[in-house]
């Protein structure tokens, strides 16, 4: 997902929450028959008064989900409104508490779970200012969402650039309260590393340096809604190119020279939260919000480490069955440098992307028996990005009125190797994280917060989990590719070692660098970025192969248990429909099902 939420989570303190094995019980049977009215619309009307909430309080999110109510706005990061949010969520987990949980059906009690623990989980980072200070991230951040922001803003109407106008006035005002929050994280102590503003600061350069009538801020303004007749385009546009030369370049510029005048000079030596006040408390709390499980930074270093030794004696035996005369390193140099393992421009990579996932679309069938309506498509992610950004994806709206979308590096085509490309398109479309996201858009039964939320742990380990069933799919059917999909997998394992180390083990950039690129053979600028990008999202990169690791383990306890009454649509439909859920409300629910079918009649 796109870099917005991360810098979203510090605004919110945390959007995508932790649940623990401890804290769930599965849904009860209502002893008494029909669910409790009264307590059902006390429920409802709690979620509804909430989202609402959330949606005025956040209104760049609102954008995102597809509600353009408060299009005209901007979040209010003001101290004040900070304090008012963990209150507000004081509030609603007392109102949460109050309602009965055995008189609700099953699915409001999992509901009902989810919502409290989202609360409860806001409160945890109260104390944490200093932490939720830091919104610039290597990879992106507070420094790069207000354009990422205009480009998923509808310009189809003459109401609707006017409150793309109005944010645009709003946003001078919005940077003035980050560099206000940003030097209250540095007075505490907490500063990103140098490695980390450097990126910041070529990212803020790259949309500085096009002329107002150009750039990305414009770039809404070129794209207007055949509707708005040609003299009012014309006007909005100047109104446009106006307002970027005189309200938001100006506030962007305030943002880099303060980055590089006083944040810069301030930078700490690493990133490492255990090097910060209070960091090792931040880091157990991010474990455990990111994975959705109680395991320890050892236990999850240890697991990357085991998993590492299984994928490269794979990534091995590839090597041998090409018959490469060389070892490891040089059979990766041999793939990352070859032309033959690349495309020509940016043009053609996207067109390679496009034909895989034309393949993929009509095998899905196989292994799923309900697919999402709303389309996907794969694009250039915008020009200003950084060149050594990670692919990713946009999910549709609730109201379906936008597309999924993958969002391919195409500045980046030399370095982007055909091997590597089944399972990307995999990950980031289907059946990875398109089907996974639309089909959660689609679960009308289930509140918004469910339907529009989510838990990295279940997304990526989702995402991840599905780049596996390329086999299923048709995809790796050459010794390269299949190259390419253990690649990635050893990279996802070497983030549970590396994000781990460095945080709580004392690792410094360089061995973080030096072990990737030896146990992965990924490129050294990627690494390089990659680490960096750990520094800016302590936590984030575990929860994708701590989620895989649980999805292969419950579809191997329901193909042990059930054997050949073992149906995958059906193990795939029961995974997807519950939404984006923590690990243990996932596991609970595969239990069930695994008991429902056993116990049923052939």
């Amino acid at each position: 997902m796109d870099t917005w939420k991360s810098t979203f989570m510090v605004q919110r303190s945390v959007v995508v929450v932790a649940l623990f094995a401890v804290a769930f019980q599965w849904p009860s049977a209502r002893a008494a028959g029909e669910p409790d009215l009264q307590q059902t619309q006390a429920l409802h009307a709690l979620f509804d008064a909430e989202w609402e909430a959330n949606m005025r309080r956040y209104p760049e999110w609102a954008t995102y989900v597809g509600d353009h109510r408060y299009g005209d706005r901007l979040y209010d990061a003001s101290p004040a409104t900070r304090a008012a949010e963990f209150e507000s969520a004081r509030q609603s987990l007392a109102r949460a508490e109050a309602i009965r949980r055995d008189a609700l059906s099953p699915v409001d009690q999992i509901s009902l779970e989810l919502f409290m623990h989202d609360q409860r989980d806001s409160l945890r980072f109260e104390p944490f200012v200093a932490y939720r200070s830091m919104s610039l991230g290597a990879l992106g951040g507070f420094q790069s969402n207000f354009a990422e922001l205009l480009g998923a803003s509808p310009v189809e109407t003459r109401p609707q650039v006017e409150q793309m106008l109005a944010r645009m006035a709003a946003y001078p005002r919005r940077v003035d309260q980050e560099l206000a929050r940003l030097r209250e994280g540095k007075a505490l102590g907490w500063v990103p590393p140098r490695t980390v503003l450097d990126r910041v600061l070529v990212q803020l350069d790259a949309q500085l340096a096009p002329p107002p009538p150009q750039g990305p801020f414009f770039l809404p303004f070129t794209k207007l809604g055949a509707g708005i007749p040609a003299v009012e385009q014309q006007d909005l546009r100047a109104r446009g190119a106006k307002a970027v030369a005189e309200q938001v370049l100006p506030a962007l510029q305030r943002l880099r020279t303060f980055v590089a005048d006083e944040y810069l000079p301030a930078a700490a030596p690493d990133g490492a939260l255990s090097r910060y006040p209070d960091g090792t408390q931040v880091y157990a709390t991010l474990l455990q919000l990111q994975t959705t499980t109680d395991l320890s930074a050892a236990q999850v270093h240890a697991i990357g480490l085991r998993e590492l030794t299984r994928l490269r004696g794979e990534m091995d035996a590839v090597r041998r069955e090409v018959n490469f005369d060389g070892d490891f390193s040089q059979f990766v140099k041999h793939l990352n440098t070859d032309p033959k393992f690349f495309h020509t421009s940016p043009e053609t990579l996207l067109a390679g992307y496009r034909e895989i996932a034309k393949r993929i679309d009509p095998e899905l069938p196989r292994l799923f028996a309900q697919l999402p309506r709303a389309p996907y498509g794969v694009r250039a992610m915008p020009a200003h990005m950084s060149p050594d950004r990670a692919e990713y994806y946009d999910a549709p709206t609730l109201d379906g009125t936008r597309p999924g979308w993958f969002n391919a590096n195409a500045k980046a085509w030399r370095s982007r190797p055909i091997w590597s490309m089944e399972t990307l398109v995999a990950h980031e479309a289907v059946p990875g994280h398109h089907l996974q996201f639309a089909r959660a858009v689609e679960l009308g039964e289930l509140p918004k917060f469910r339907r529009g939320g989510g838990y990295t742990v279940f997304g990526e380990g989702w995402a991840l989990y599905a780049e596996t069933l390329g086999f299923e799919l048709g995809l790796y059917k050459d010794p390269y590719s299949r190259f390419g999909h253990l690649q990635a997998q050893a990279f996802r394992a070497a983030r549970l070692v590396v994000d781990t180390g460095l945080h709580a083990l004392g690792w410094s950039r360089q061995q973080a660098i030096d072990f990737m690129v030896e146990r992965t053979g990924q490129q050294l600028g990627f690494v390089t970025s990659e680490v960096d990008r750990y520094y800016s999202w302590p936590g984030q990169a575990l929860a994708y192969m701590i989620g895989e690791l649980k999805i292969i383990e419950l579809r191997d306890r329901a193909k042990a248990k059930l054997g050949p009454r073992f149906d995958i649509r059906q193990f795939h439909g029961v995974v997807l429909d519950q939404g984006s859920v923590p690990l243990p409300v996932l596991e609970r629910a595969v239990d069930a099902w695994i008991t429902s079918m056993a116990t049923a009649r052939p």
